[in-house]
């Protein structure tokens, strides 16, 4: 059954979407971005030197640098020495200062006694508390891995709850969990704990994401799904905003825990007005709860449908059910090899899933680069989500005109080659903000163009797992960006290969632009059978002769074909040969 066709009887983007997607999906996509990011500030590494506890009776911290530090190069800035020690007799020193010159030409050493950390920018981090300097630096970085590894792990498990048991309370476990851990997280004692509480929340990022956008598209007809994907984005976007604002007001980790996890508590009251995608119950085969939330999506839409409109719906669905064996597809489990199983589908799944694994690593990536650009760390991160915002402005018309795959390839084109040139122009907040701009719009076509090519009987299955094999980006990006601490420029480069990789693949995938939304694997595979590697080439219009139009058992289909020499009369297709003269009808389905 074709779920496009019963949205223009009950309202495409009514009062109803307008109502569900704002008032609920839209606020409830933000925990994700606070979630992802949050971490990056909990566990900032500050500037520290090595603790001598004789000379802490100083006043002036320049005069202790001088006489205990010694300074070296870091990306060619002399600094001083973060893990390292003059050998001296500060007791001596402190006895005899500042009668004593101190000549800074002794011995090196490791810190041996901690270190003192500079609290005017963060009163507490994870870094600090724990210890996590020097030799321990990596800790932090592994944090970040670690929470991409329980990414991965609950994106898996999400995609089978999400097309098993629906769509609505999968949103609701993953916010239950998001919560507990989130909460935890500002008790943990020490680092291990800490950590097993992260991988508690990375288990629903981002999978807390996919419900609320999954539902949008599956709510509205073909026409506003770029709409309702560019909304999604947005909401994105400001949560990043909004996050900036958070991070730069609480600066103890533990209050920071607890600022980004209790207010989407209330979410919990979504269980009410958020509804089960109707798409989704048809394909399960759930009519009696898809034919209450189409009379409710109707009537609040202010849409009169026939009396026995429902009823005959219900024919239609039972047929279909008969004629398409729908009995044994409802009982049918599926699973990720059907994804594979046929040729067209397989391709498709092969290059989504690179293309997502190059979107997130690169959009991960950059916006983990943001605080270490220099200047204001939390500007940084500011710019870094604010940026996204203008991208929306000409997304649309492009997806709109240009279609999903030329767009795609465009946006992750123009964002790598702005990471590139960094090689040649050496790192600029500039070109940062152009290749953040690039992957932004890119990550904003992809999971659209994904959710349009994947079957409803496996689109969260298919979804889930690009985006599980597209966290392992987040699992070695951050280790890119820790080897970036040696030579700031290489993780630019790394992630620019990578994007302009990705959107020449895009070319390979068809256009979904208007296309309704497949059903069955067997839609899947037919969609895009066609598609050229750049374009579908010009239909070369030739009449042919007009008994054998005349004679032809025309259909009440549009009909197009590949073929170079192709005649379209009404809604025939005809392949004709050079001459012109023999003429051969066929439909193209």
């Amino acid at each position: 059954m074709d779920f496009d066709a019963i949205l223009e009887d009950v309202g495409t983007f009514g009062k109803y979407q307008k109502l569900v997607i704002y008032c609920v999906l839209l606020p409830a996509v933000i925990p994700c971005g606070f979630h992802a990011y949050a971490q990056l500030f909990m566990a900032a590494d500050v500037v520290h030197w090595c603790r001598v506890p004789e000379l802490e009776h100083l006043d002036d911290m320049e005069v202790l640098k001088n006489i205990s530090i010694p300074v070296e190069l870091k990306n060619g800035i002399p600094q001083y020495s973060s893990c390292s020690m003059y050998d001296l007799n500060y007791s001596y020193i402190a006895a005899n200062y500042p009668d004593i010159d101190v000549m800074n030409n002794s011995a090196v050493i490791p810190c041996a006694h901690g270190w003192t950390y500079d609290k005017s920018v963060y009163t507490n981090t994870v870094a600090t508390e724990f210890n996590l300097v020097c030799n321990k630096d990596f800790y932090p970085t592994l944090g970040l891995v670690l929470l991409a590894v329980g990414g991965i792990i609950g994106n898996y498990i999400f995609g089978y709850l999400q097309d098993t048991i629906g769509r609505k309370p999968s949103f609701f476990i993953y916010l239950l969990i998001e919560s507990i851990f989130g909460v935890a997280t500002a008790f943990a004692q020490n680092f291990p704990v800490w950590i097993i509480y992260r991988i508690g929340v990375g288990f629903t990022v981002p999978a807390i994401m996919a419900t609320p956008y999954v539902l949008a598209i599956e709510l509205v007809g073909p026409k506003c799904r770029t709409l309702c994907t560019i909304l999604s984005n947005i909401a994105y976007s400001l949560g990043l905003i909004l996050l900036a604002g958070m991070v730069y007001l609480v600066r103890d980790w533990r209050h920071l825990a607890l600022a980004t996890t209790l207010p989407f508590v209330c979410f919990f009251f979504y269980i009410w007005p958020m509804p089960e995608s109707p798409r989704w119950l048809l394909a399960r085969g759930q009519f009696e709860k898809a034919e209450i939330i189409l009379k409710k999506m109707a009537r609040t839409n202010g849409k009169s449908l026939p009396a026995n409109y429902m009823v005959h719906l219900r024919r239609k669905y039972e047929s279909d059910k008969l004629k398409q064996d729908l009995e044994k597809e409802k009982s049918r489990k599926y699973g990720i090899l059907d994804l594979f199983r046929t040729p067209n589908l397989r391709k498709k799944t092969i290059i989504i899933t690179f293309i997502w694994f190059t979107n997130t690593s690169v959009y991960v990536g950059l916006s983990y680069y943001a605080p270490v650009l220099g200047g204001d760390e939390f500007l940084n991160f500011f710019l870094a989500g604010i940026v996204e915002l203008p991208t929306y402005l000409f997304l649309w018309p492009s997806m709109e005109r240009l279609g999903r795959r030329w767009t795609l390839c465009m946006s992750m084109v123009v964002g790598g080659v702005a990471c590139l040139t960094t090689f040649l122009t050496y790192v600029t907040l500039a070109l940062y903000c152009v290749g953040k701009m690039g992957i932004s719009s890119s990550f904003v076509v992809l999971p659209l163009m994904a959710s349009e090519l994947y079957p409803t009987v496996v689109r969260g299955l298919g979804m889930s797992l690009s985006s599980v094999l597209g966290m392992l980006g987040p699992i070695f990006i951050p280790l890119v960006n820790y080897l970036g601490s040696d030579i700031l420029v290489l993780p630019l480069i790394i992630m620019g290969a990578l994007l302009v990789a990705g959107g020449i693949a895009s070319l390979l995938l068809p256009e979904t632009l208007n296309q309704h939304l497949p059903q069955t694997l067997e839609d899947g595979e037919k969609m895009g059978l066609d598609t050229d590697f750049c374009c579908i080439p010009p239909v070369k219009e030739v009449k042919p002769k007009k008994n054998k139009i005349d004679n032809c058992n025309k259909c009440n289909t549009f009909c197009t074909c590949q073929v170079v020499n192709v005649a379209l009369s009404e809604n025939v297709a005809a392949v004709i040969d050079k001459s012109g003269e023999n003429v051969e009808f066929i439909l193209v389905k």
